[in-house]
């Protein structure tokens, strides 16, 4: 089998809704970072093969443009690859990677867009090509950055009602308001709950050491990137001195390599791993396995098929990751068409691919781009 096009189709949509934000000092994640009044430019990605076997793979949070720019420099010179061979093409990209420094976001496309070719091909879920190990995956809720304490207090209460039993708090990044909220999660939930904390990189040492304390005199399962990624000294006098887990590695670049790093460095107790940021499924699996050589967990960062697939594959991680956004949004996720959430748990579809089988037609009458 051989890869004959890649092809993106640029759309422009409204914004996602609802609308909200993290912590203090980070933009607002809405979408490719245009403003509302403006459209978002998504992009729709193919890999064509002469076996009649196509890839999709539709591009979260924007950056349409700068996929078709990927696209169109530099993804073609993977034409005439075998996307069944998807540890060649794995590294054939990383060739790419060496002058263009691709974004991070961007990196697994062509492992994704080959990985629903391979799991078509084979007539198999990609789950149980990667490994396997139980399509029913407990997930935890994950919140934005909501106002107030009440509104925190409204939807985890929902949530619970809706049959979570795990909640993670991205919270103000004020750590004495933080802190409060962190005791109050413990008081609604009760003391069976796993809960989570992400400071989402926002802290120094002093600070990170200081509400960790917190988080562990409260039982958190785990503490997640209270500092940015660069200072490793830092993290591993951090993972040194507290007891709760500290969890990192999210937005690294460098897939294994980098993690190896880490743990070389003894800087972190948890590995973050997903389809967003290590390379696709290959580099994902990659980092899964590093960590699990280690007595490490790898906790699967973010949802989406691709993520749900890799939950489900893997022994070594606790959960999937489900944002919850307000009432309406989290009254949804049980009747959703996709990874619909049934007291606690996803369980992860037996039908080959990726799961996103676009109109073509519609494609091609409704893009405002094709490269």
């Amino acid at each position: 089998m051989k890869i004959t096009n890649i092809r993106c189709y640029i759309l422009e949509e409204p914004h996602p809704t609802p609308a909200f934000r993290w912590r203090e000092g980070l933009p607002r994640p809405a979408g490719d970072g245009t403003p509302a009044s403006e459209p978002v430019r998504t992009a729709v990605v193919r890999m064509d093969t002469d076996a009649d076997v196509t890839g999709w793979w539709r591009q979260p949070g924007g950056r349409g443009d700068l996929v078709a720019d990927l696209v169109r420099r530099r993804l073609k010179l993977l034409v005439g690859c075998n996307p069944l061979l998807t540890e060649e093409l794995w590294h054939q990209v990383w060739e790419i990677d060496r002058t263009e420094e691709i974004h991070m976001g961007l990196l697994g496309l062509p492992d994704l867009l080959a990985w629903d070719i391979k799991s078509k091909q084979a007539g198999m879920p990609l789950y149980q090509m990667l490994g396997g190990i139980d399509p029913k995956v407990p997930v935890y809720a994950s919140t934005v950055t909501w106002d107030t304490m009440d509104e925190y207090e409204r939807y985890i209460k929902q949530c619970k009602d809706e049959g979570f039993f795990s909640f993670k708090l991205h919270a103000w990044g004020d750590p004495q308001a933080d802190a409060e909220l962190s005791a109050n999660l413990r008081r609604w939930v009760g003391p069976d709950a796993d809960l989570m904390f992400d400071a989402s990189a926002g802290w120094d040492l002093v600070t990170s050491l200081e509400f960790g304390r917190v988080l562990q005199d409260h039982g958190y399962l785990w503490y997640e990137e209270p500092m940015r990624e660069f200072d490793l000294v830092s993290y591993a006098r951090l993972a040194e001195d507290l007891h709760i887990p500290i969890l990192a590695a999210e937005t690294s670049d460098g897939c294994h390599w980098n993690a190896a790093t880490w743990i070389h460095m003894k800087a972190l107790d948890m590995m973050r791993t997903s389809t967003h940021y290590k390379g696709g499924l290959t580099g994902a699996v990659k980092v899964a396995h590093l960590a699990e050589a280690f007595g490490m967990r790898a906790q699967v960062h973010g949802g989406g098929y691709g993520n749900a697939h890799l939950c489900a594959a893997i022994p070594n991680n606790d959960y999937y990751e489900q944002l919850v956004m307000d009432g309406p949004q989290i009254d949804g996720l049980k009747s959703a068409d996709h990874l619909p959430i049934v007291d606690g748990y996803i369980t992860v579809p037996d039908t080959p691919g990726l799961g996103y089988s676009p109109d073509e037609d519609w494609l091609e009458r409704n893009a405002v781009a094709i490269v």
